[in-house]
């Protein structure tokens, strides 16, 4: 990963396609995750960090969603790829239209081994969920910055109104002055 997004010249489009297939890899076999990286919260879905590069270029994310869970309508402020290691998840894409957000075409849905990419400039606002209501499932993230410590936006559906947020990890403890 290191190698890949040490060109910041490289065009987003050559990073997201190195990414995806080196994310693709990953995820084609169910056997690496630390077991400490996939429990799920009973509320709410977990990030876990798996690693963050010292430069903040990027970071790796595993995401634990309980039965039926699912995140708010958000956005990234960076480039990500999102790749399906167990179960399944559904995507949906979000626009600012002038009265609150619109879905933006039908929901994806991944599987284990797929990938798919988000960011500013194709878009990267969504609203996921597990597609599964009786069982956990896992997607591994990579994002072009420590996504934990980036400040981004949840939306209010209704009225299109942003506010920030910083999600931070289930793993990693964080402390603000």
């Amino acid at each position: 990963m290191n190698r890949i997004v040490a060109d910041a010249a490289q065009p987003e489009a050559e990073t997201l396609r190195h990414v995806g297939a080196a994310l693709g890899e990953l995820v084609s076999r169910d056997d690496w995750l630390d077991p400490q990286f996939t429990v799920p919260h009973p509320e709410y879905y977990r990030q876990y960090l798996l690693h963050a590069d010292p430069q903040d270029r990027y970071s790796v994310v595993s995401f634990v969603w309980g039965p039926g869970q699912k995140t708010p309508v958000h956005d990234h402020c960076t480039w990500g790829a999102i790749g399906m290691l167990r179960g399944a998840e559904l995507g949906q894409a979000f626009v600012q239209g002038e009265q609150g957000m619109a879905a933006a075409g039908d929901a994806e849905r991944l599987e284990p081994g797929d990938v798919t990419f988000v960011s500013p400039a194709i878009g990267d606002i969504h609203v996921v969920r597990n597609a599964y209501d009786d069982r956990v499932s896992i997607s591994i993230h990579v994002y072009g910055t420590d996504i934990g410590k980036q400040e981004r936006h949840v939306f209010d559906v209704d009225t299109g109104a942003a506010k920030t947020f910083i999600s931070g990890y289930a793993n990693v403890e964080t402390s603000r002055s």
